[in-house]
């Protein structure tokens, strides 16, 4: 099972500068258990938000770096800075590859669905069909399942800008590619979509 997270931080305004190089230095420091995928800021949406994803080889890894995080009396070095943050935990989709890194935004789509109870099976198996091919319109950066909270999934899609994003979808739609036959009506009425840009330490770019 490959292990990810989200944290998702709501700062003051004017203040992402400061707040991503705390996130930084906070993994980059020796303590830290984990990798760091991304960084970004939100553009559309919910704004001043913050989002880290980051991945673990084990729970064990995954419990050991919650706790870590738990236990800062200053978060991140930048308390002052942050108004309230949330971490989710997540299993990813097991066929899909590992998170690659690179240059494929920088406009990054983090789209989340609540589902209904027992959902997602049914939701795996219905991507699992339609993702190969979806695939093929844009690249697709991360799915997961939650394991904690709400029953919901997120996918993260990176476009290289709101146009191309806006045509990708259509056509998809057009040609009956997506949503994944037999995932929508597992979906809840509860749907969330933010655009967000990496911010400089990010190293999904």
């Amino acid at each position: 099972m490959k292990l990810y997270q989200l944290i998702n931080i709501t700062i003051k305004m004017g203040t992402t500068a400061a707040v991503v190089q705390g996130i930084q230095n906070f993994y980059q420091d020796q303590a830290a258990h984990g990798k760091l995928l991304g960084v970004f800021f939100s553009d559309i949406g919910q704004l001043n938000q913050v989002v880290i994803l980051r991945s673990y080889a084990t729970q064990q890894e995954l419990d050991t770096e919650n706790a870590r995080l738990a236990i800062q009396e200053n978060l991140f070095g930048v308390t002052e800075n942050i108004i309230q943050y949330s971490v989710e935990n997540f299993a990813g989709f097991d066929f899909l590859p590992e998170v690659e890194l690179g240059e494929f935004g920088p406009v990054y789509e983090i789209r989340t669905y609540e589902l209904k109870h027992g959902g997602v099976p049914h939701v795996l198996e219905a991507w699992k069909n339609a993702v190969p091919t979806r695939t093929q319109y844009s690249k697709l950066t991360i799915a997961m399942y939650a394991l904690d909270g709400t029953p919901r999934i997120v996918s993260i899609w990176p476009y290289a800008s709101l146009n191309e994003r806006s045509e990708v979808r259509a056509k998809a739609v057009a040609d009956g590619i997506w949503p994944p036959k037999g995932g929508p009506q597992w979906l809840t009425h509860e749907m969330q979509s933010m655009i967000a840009l990496p911010t400089a330490v990010s190293p999904l770019k």
